[in-house]
């Protein structure tokens, strides 16, 4: 039967828009005072974060970086280098990692008293000794706590907030309560305790990189562990999730190579040390020493974390520069213990050059900068795709954005419009990004050869990718000659 009128159908447009996958953007796994945030987030789980506020409200903050190296992280990567966003995991669990501080009498001053920022400000018990209690055969029955004291009541008799500028937790009295001018008072409560943080907390909060796309809806591309990353297995399973990122997504993992007494201490130990640790994959880029910005230290992992989202940022999310060579936020290079160091021209050459270790010079008028280009495959590996930062992100980054643009085709029909679709979608991407210099050449095709009969019968179908990123310029030789023929010309008569 005819269906009369006119009608105007709709087909599927013949190109996609691809899914640009995210570049720089950072998960971090350690250690955060969750137990001072207003807005804690879940423990072992992901937290987005997209400015500073957001990231102290979620998380807490603290100056002690040695307890709580996440704080580092969050005053480095939105404070110094002003980049966003981040994917936080805090393996801390004040529930669990605690223990009981009994009462005790503390002078109070200026009508408070700080306790050390680990305290719990919920389990926060104060009393103060009534007037009844000095008095000998006195009434020592006041108020509702035991025989000689009054037990104060929060909010009412005193307040209790963080202060991380002091890294202190505040119990004050308030002029509306009737201790206000108490001159000591009583205080227990409970407190964190992060060193009960242990290495299978690390390596659990690592994996939960997976949780990622369903937690917050981003997938993060590099992976960082200040403060844990020098440990060999946090290396290793970091290295492993970079591999493959929920089994799919590719990204690389900021390794710092140990600085303390028993780590590198001298640059000429990081060739060894880096055989030794077993830092040669091309997922991981490791970093040595740390670095200083006045009386702030920090992971050089922290600020090339920084530098890397800032460098993409720039370039409109496309990993292909290399952060080497450009400013980091510092006014020194020093060891764990904070013995500074000072590498000079040639030893730097050595460290990024010959070992593949990413550093920091300051040379010439150029400040601060970070050195080296090489993932720490090199020079085990001189894979152009595997050895140079630049170049393996941008394959990673590639990859992820096929992914992610072609996941919708899957269980379509594999008929010749579907694999039109796929290939011009790729070929018109990939020319854009070879029209603004971010790939030397690319294209997509369908070789004969790659697909052959059976796996097209089974719905497999093979799309072979070439691209090339441009390498990093690592040397430029300029070629001086005496040529006489200009003294002829010149005095010739």
């Amino acid at each position: 039967m005819a269906n009369l009128g006119i009608h105007v159908l709709e087909q599927a447009t013949a190109v996609s828009i691809p899914v640009v996958a995210d570049s720089g953007l950072p998960y971090v796994t350690g250690v955060a005072p969750i137990h001072t945030a207003t807005k804690p987030g879940k423990v072992n789980t992901p937290i987005l974060c997209t400015s500073w506020d957001e990231a102290v409200a979620k998380l807490g903050f603290s100056y002690d970086w040695k307890k709580y190296p996440i704080c580092e992280f969050i005053y480095s990567h939105f404070q110094l280098f002003g980049c966003q966003p981040v994917i936080f995991c805090n393996v801390m669990d004040p529930d669990k990692m605690k223990a009981e501080v009994e009462a005790k009498e503390y002078t109070v001053e200026d009508h408070m008293v700080r306790l050390p920022l680990a305290a719990m400000s919920d389990t926060v018990k104060v009393t103060m000794k009534t007037a009844n209690s000095a008095n000998e055969g006195g009434d020592t029955s006041a108020g509702s706590g035991t025989s000689g004291e009054t037990t104060l009541e929060v909010d009412e008799d005193y307040s209790v907030y963080y202060d991380y500028k002091t890294d202190s937790c505040v119990v004050e009295l308030l002029e509306t309560g009737a201790s206000y001018d108490a001159e000591a008072i009583s205080i227990s409560y409970t407190e964190v305790k992060p060193e009960k943080v242990a290495l299978v907390d690390i390596v659990e909060g690592v994996t939960h990189v997976d949780d990622c796309m369903t937690a917050v809806g981003k997938i993060p591309d590099t992976l960082c562990t200040p403060a844990w990353s020098h440990n060999t297995v946090v290396a290793a399973i970091m290295a492993t999730k970079a591999a493959g990122i929920m089994g799919l997504f590719h990204g690389k993992c900021l390794i710092d190579a140990d600085c303390s007494e028993t780590g590198v201490r001298d640059y000429s130990e990081l060739s060894g040390y880096k055989s030794k640790n077993n830092f040669v994959d091309e997922n991981q880029i490791v970093c040595w020493p740390q670095v200083k910005l006045g009386e702030y230290q920090f992971h050089m992992s922290t600020q090339l974390a920084g530098l890397m989202a800032q460098v993409d940022t720039i370039n409109s999310g496309c990993p292909y520069e290399s952060p080497s060579n450009k400013a980091l936020k510092m006014d020194t290079c020093c060891l764990e213990d904070g013995t500074e160091v000072n590498l000079n021209w040639p030893q730097v050459n050595i460290v990024a050059g010959d070992y593949g270790v990413v550093t920091a010079v300051n040379f010439l008028v150029g400040g601060w900068v970070a050195k080296g280009n090489y993932t720490a495959c090199y020079p085990g590996n001189t894979d152009v795709k595997d050895m140079f930062i630049p170049v393996s992100r941008m394959f990673d980054w590639v990859g992820n954005t096929l992914i992610r643009t072609f996941w919708s085709k899957l269980d379509k029909p594999m008929n010749r419009r579907l694999i039109d679709n796929i290939l011009d979608t790729c070929n018109i991407w990939l020319s854009g990004l070879v029209g603004t210099e971010r790939l030397l050449g690319a294209r997509a095709e369908m070789l004969e050869n790659e697909n052959n009969l059976l796996d097209l019968m089974a719905g497999i179908l093979h799309i072979h990718i070439y691209i090339t990123p441009p390498s990093p310029m690592q040397q430029c030789d300029f070629i001086l000659e005496y040529d006489t023929s200009y003294v002829e010309s010149a005095l010739a008569a």
